[in-house]
């Protein structure tokens, strides 16, 4: 009787979903050949996969917007991941696109994040010879590094839309598409609650015109930009905003950038938060053996380079972790000769 529980929510897949969505049986694979679960269908298991794995785990202790804040609501990388998952499952449902692979697609898209948030992105971009970008990291980090060094074996698909969840990208399916679109309205509409609650900027400060196209609080700009994208990708193989309202989204978008993203205010502590990284970054350079055993072997082993390992473990590290090794290696300890 088990043995049809997949099978069974396969069939519902092609019976329910849309003729656009991407159903689990036509799913290009794994790079692994592996058996089937007997009770979830390929994309399920993916999303149970990333959810368990220790990069989704340490997102929890990684900045989004604003560094080391001192209250408790303010949004992480990891709170972040779930309203992503959430705005997209939303939009997925309503369009009958495959919920299973936008919900791991979303909670993958950002494994490869940088402690410090994008500050700690561009200093490991500047200082790896071979570049960094957090959604080739995320990629990297479900073939490559997880599971002590097996990775995850995600399918096809999942590892598609995590590569391509950036506006810059096109991603292979509509349910990567869902999420590219759903990471910009997640991290807008929660930068600026964010940021409200900073006393940052106020409502009043978003230019009157985005508020009369989106809405006149953040709830409202949500829940209409969501309702954009369903009600304008209903029926299509494709995942888009009417003009109007995508104009006004990336308008607002500017306007953060403006206000917040570059305030020095909210970004006052970016510029230790970059020179702590690069002394790192510096140090392993130097001191290769201070890192795990299973990083500095990869380099001696052939595996990676010296640039790219070090990467690795920096971008792994929460924002904690790194200002522990930082103080570590760079700050004096006490020390009593006679132990008195």
């Amino acid at each position: 009787m088990v043995t049809l529980i997949r099978e069974t929510i396969e069939m519902m897949e092609r019976e329910t979903l849309s003729e656009f969505a991407t159903l689990s049986v036509n799913s290009k694979g794994r790079e692994m050949e592996e058996p089937q679960c007997d009770i979830r269908p390929l994309f399920q298991r993916d999303r149970d996969r990333i959810l368990h794995c220790k990069a989704f785990r340490r997102l929890k202790n990684k900045t989004q917007v604003f560094l080391t804040p001192l209250g408790d609501h303010y949004r992480t990388r990891l709170s972040h991941t779930l309203e992503v998952s959430q705005n997209a499952r939303t939009i997925a449902k309503a369009l009958r696109m495959n919920e299973d692979l936008v919900e791991a697609i979303a909670l993958g898209h950002d494994l490869g994040h940088t402690p410090y948030g994008h500050a700690g992105e561009k200093v490991l971009n500047e200082c790896c010879k071979e570049g960094f970008k957090h959604n080739e990291q995320s990629v990297r980090i479900v073939e490559k590094l997880e599971n002590d060094g097996r990775g995850l074996n995600l399918t096809w698909e999942v590892r598609d839309g995590i590569r391509n969840h950036q506006m810059s990208t096109e991603p292979a399916t509509p349910e990567g598409k869902i999420v590219r679109l759903s990471d910009k309205l997640a991290y807008i509409h929660a930068d600026i609650d964010d940021s409200i609650r900073a006393h940052i900027i106020s409502e009043e400060d978003i230019p009157l015109e985005i508020r009369k196209t989106l809405g006149f609080d953040a709830k409202s700009r949500l829940d209409h930009m969501i309702h954009d994208v369903i009600m304008n990708s209903m029926g299509t193989p494709d995942i888009k905003m009417s003009t109007e309202v995508f104009q006004a989204m990336m308008d607002l978008r500017t306007f953060m950038y403006q206000q917040v993203y570059t305030n020095p205010v909210a970004k006052g502590e970016e510029v230790k938060a970059r020179r702590m990284l690069k002394m790192l970054y510096e140090y392993y350079q130097d001191v290769p053996e201070d890192m795990p055993k299973k990083f500095y072997q990869a380099v001696e082993m052939g595996e990676a380079s010296k640039d790219r390992v070090i990467a690795d473990y920096i971008s792994g590290m929460t924002d904690q972790y790194a200002s522990t090794k930082f103080c570590e290696y760079f700050m004096p300890k006490s020390w009593d000769v006679d132990g008195d």
